[in-house]
């Protein structure tokens, strides 16, 4: 009976972390560039004492989704959106991250930035600047950017091997973990337009409602393994 219980508590604590994973997914279903995040699962066997053996649902790892978000036109000239596999090239105190939050604008400096003041960087490694009193910026596909039609610089955007080791830092930001970065050859920059969050609203909240079933289940299975052993002392005790 113990065992049952024991698979009961591990079936509950790796939903309790799917449901983590849902949670986050639909509180960014408005956020720009957000990549939905799957869990994936694998079979745990363990050997008991009594040579049973107990099989046990174990969280491996957690799978992005990669897929690109709509496309929404914002008509601003700093909102800009990659088409393909890349990111920009974010300048932040603590090194270089990496983003699909296309929603920038200007510092004081005039250099373009993120919304949360970090510099977006250009080919060549430093901030993008636009001087002073310009009245119109046009960027390229090609991620080139004039400021009334003087070239002032090109966004640097990167692709990586293995985009699914790469880790959120938050404010949508992406941390390499020591992946180099090249030149994402095949992707394009739009401007005036920013790629959307790819949740699926309907399809997360299907998720957890299944979710919550299943947790609903394993915790009456809990729950019954619990009074089948306090009925077993009691019979034995009562019989002594």
């Amino acid at each position: 009976m113990e065992n049952s219980l024991t698979v009961a508590l591990a079936r509950q604590s790796v939903l309790r972390r799917q449901m983590d994973v849902i949670a986050t997914n639909l509180a960014n279903m408005n956020t720009a560039g957000f990549k939905s995040e799957n869990m994936v699962f694998s079979e745990h066997t363990e050997q008991t004492a009594t040579g049973e053996v107990l099989s046990l649902v174990h969280d491996v790892t957690f799978m992005r989704d990669l897929s690109e978000g709509p496309m929404t036109e914002t008509n601003s000239p700093l909102s800009m959106a990659i088409q393909g596999k890349g990111f920009f090239v974010v300048d932040t105190p603590e090194g270089e991250r990496y983003t699909r939050h296309g929603v920038f604008e200007l510092n004081d400096l005039g250099q373009l930035t993120t919304l949360d003041g970090n510099p977006v960087l250009g080919a060549g490694g430093a901030p993008i600047t636009v001087p002073p009193e310009t009245s119109t910026i046009v960027v390229a596909r090609d991620g080139t950017i004039s400021a009334d039609a003087a070239t002032i610089g090109t966004l640097q955007v990167v692709e990586f091997d293995d985009e699914q080791a790469l880790s959120k830092t938050g404010s949508s930001l992406y941390d390499a973990e020591g992946q180099p970065a090249r030149p994402a050859a095949e992707a394009e920059v739009i401007q005036g337009m920013v790629e959307g969050s790819n949740v699926a609203g309907v399809a997360e909240m299907t998720r957890m409602i299944d979710v919550v079933r299943s947790y609903q289940s394993a915790s009456q299975l809990a729950k019954t393994e619990h009074q089948r052993i306090l009925d077993a002392i009691e019979a034995i005790t009562g019989s002594v």
